[in-house]
């Protein structure tokens, strides 16, 4: 291996945390739900791979909580331990939206990029 190819960085390296906060506000757009629930239902959405760290997940809730758009309130329900349950306030639908938008811009960003390489590669 070359020095180069030593620094060169892993495709999708990277800060692993970086869509977990718009993963959970979709998560909680569709649904409002418990922290365990959530853990489990935002892999679908591509981000996290594997399951999510709980610890990781409960600290962006908190934060997300302390920043207003999220609320969470104790549920005594039923039989078993109370739970937490998290429902998305409308000023995290409004960041929602915001995270959707660079998303859709990042997307198009990406898809010029492997263009303009696909037509160099034809060109050669």
């Amino acid at each position: 291996m070359n020095k180069a190819s030593k620094r060169v960085q892993r495709p999708g390296g990277g800060k692993a945390e970086r869509y977990v906060q718009p993963s959970i506000l979709l998560g909680l757009n569709l649904k409002p739900s418990y922290g365990y629930e959530l853990i489990h239902s935002i892999q679908e959405f591509g981000f996290v791979e594997g399951q999510a760290p709980p610890g990781m997940i409960y600290r962006h809730l908190r934060q997300l909580e302390e920043d207003g758009l999220v609320h969470s309130e104790w549920e005594t329900e039923g039989t078993g331990p109370a739970k937490r349950m998290y429902r998305l306030t409308p000023e995290g639908e409004e960041v929602l939206e915001i995270w959707i938008v660079y998303m859709e811009r990042q997307a198009e960003n990406l898809q010029n990029f492997i263009r303009r390489y696909h037509q160099l590669k034809a060109s050669v």
